[in-house]
């Protein structure tokens, strides 16, 4: 039985130039909002993990990270609609102002269910940065305090987002052809 090869990478939604260049701005709007006051940013992995790992390079202050692990697609391109808590924080948030990073947006309903997660846990403030938003995809209302792109109801890879594991190492963001 032969195996079907992995769909291929259509046309490039988001250059690398564009990227970094988005990305240093994130870096220094939520430097300057959170200056003095030693944000958590949290990434949810495995996607945000390329754009958070840029943007807190470009964040010139104190700052603490961790990281959580959500899923909802599995191998599929489609969400299944079940969110799953992989692996939570490792250390408590009360008290302390969190950035929440995300590398896109579509339904809402990981995210919010995130949000919904976390504010249980008391923190001062808690802001969304969201690398992609495809707001036409929308079901759950969102609050996107930093957003780097709007991008069309198609399914992408690159700068960490994947296919069944591939594709996260492209320094661009593509949309994926045949899905």
């Amino acid at each position: 039985m032969a195996v079907a090869e992995p769909p291929r990478i259509g046309r490039v939604l988001i250059a690398e130039a564009e990227l970094r260049a988005r990305v240093v701005e994130l870096g220094r709007t939520i430097s300057r909002d959170y200056a003095g006051q030693n944000p958590v940013i949290v990434g949810v992995l495995k996607g945000a993990l390329v754009f958070m790992a840029d943007l807190i390079r470009a964040m010139p202050i104190d700052l603490t990270t961790d990281f959580m692990a959500l899923s909802s697609y599995g191998v599929e391109t489609k969400s299944t609609g079940v969110v799953k808590l992989a692996s939570d924080l490792s250390m408590p948030i009360d008290g302390r102002h969190v950035v929440l990073v995300e590398d896109i947006i579509d339904t809402g309903r990981t995210v919010s269910y995130l949000k919904r997660n976390l504010e249980t846990r008391h923190p001062k403030s808690l802001r969304l940065c969201a690398l992609l938003d495809k707001i036409e995809r929308r079901e759950v209302d969102v609050e996107i305090e930093y957003l780097g792109f709007t991008i069309p109801n198609v399914f992408v890879v690159g700068y960490g987002l994947d296919h069944a594991g591939l594709y996260r190492n492209l320094p661009y963001v593509a949309a994926l052809d045949g899905v």
